[in-house]
């Protein structure tokens, strides 16, 4: 078993990291580095694939999309030259997307390294649902037909999610995130689409692709503080690199119920676009969703991911 720069066997320890070794990482197994935004994964994983000679895979839902590489924060072609990156950037906007389509995406390169064929895949983003989904695997569900969709969209928009909600079976309103209009509506639409309960699909799930005890999984955990003060910084080094023209970009096709319309802060540069605010508000309520969206990351990953390594770096 390897051992980690502190002494701490990596293998067993599942409490609080501070310093560890990246060379002690086991080599037979993909590492997976989950964190919130603003942690410092994407730095991290391209430190591992570069000793490693890796393969950095995209586990974020948002930086799939080729519209968003300055606000999703994906990796700059500087870094993307250091080593392969995966995943990134593949899909344009009005594309349909899931969990469904990233994990068949990822198998092949999955079964390329067990194989021998392929780089070390060093997976890493912070949309929970993509790596409990991977490491958990994910339930085989119709997808929902258009006319379905268009239902659920109109109840939203008109009437918000709660009698969605109301109308899900007790197994499922008591395991969906009530909070949540989107996935309050994904549940109803599964119900509505197959008659059947999105938890009944949930329990008879397939095994994962990459287990989690077959991985290295590492889950960052900078303090709340240095988290916000990381946060606020890269909004502004995001307006310095770009942020604005790439809104100024989609706005004529902007749609804010589309997938790639969640990006955080890009709602608040649409709305300075538009005249509607101006860019000191614009920029303050972008940075305050950011800690928000990082506030429910850590909930998420304290709930679920009990059995990743848990590493502090400043």
């Amino acid at each position: 078993m390897s051992q980690m720069a502190s002494g701490i066997n990596l293998n067993r320890s599942f409490g609080i990291i501070a310093v560890f070794d990246l060379a002690a990482l086991p080599a037979d197994r993909p590492v997976l580095i989950a964190g919130a935004t603003a942690s410092g994964k994407s730095a991290l994983a391209l430190e591992i694939a570069e000793q490693s000679s890796g393969v950095v895979v995209n586990a974020d839902a948002l930086q799939v999309w080729s519209c968003w590489r300055v606000l999703s924060a994906r990796p700059s072609a500087a870094d993307e030259a250091r080593a392969p990156h995966a995943l990134y950037g593949h899909r344009a906007p009005g594309e349909d997307y899931s969990v469904g389509a990233w994990l068949r995406e990822i198998g092949p390169i999955l079964a390329a390294f067990r194989a021998g064929a392929g780089p070390r895949p060093i997976i890493v983003g912070g949309t929970g649902l993509y790596l409990s989904a991977l490491t958990e695997g994910l339930a085989e569900i119709p997808a929902t037909p258009a006319e379905i969709r268009a239902e659920a969209d109109r109840r939203r928009l008109t009437e918000g999610h709660a009698g969605m909600r109301a109308e899900l079976d007790p197994a499922t309103a008591a395991r969906v995130d009530g909070l949540n209009p989107m996935r309050v509506q994904r549940a109803w639409e599964v119900m509505r689409a197959t008659g059947r309960g999105l938890a009944a699909w949930q329990d008879d799930t397939p095994p994962p692709l990459l287990p989690l005890d077959a991985a290295v999984p590492l889950l960052l955990s900078p303090g709340r503080d240095l988290l916000a003060a990381r946060i606020d910084a890269r909004f502004e080094t995001m307006l310095e690199s770009g942020a604005l023209d790439e809104v100024r970009a989609l706005l004529p096709q902007w749609d804010a119920s589309a997938l790639w319309a969640k990006a955080i802060g890009a709602p608040e540069l649409v709305a300075h676009l538009r005249g509607e605010i101006d860019l000191a508000t614009a920029t303050a309520r972008a940075k305050a969703a950011s800690r928000q969206y990082a506030k429910r990351q850590r909930t998420w990953f304290r709930g679920r991911m009990g059995g990743w390594h848990n590493i502090l770096r400043g």
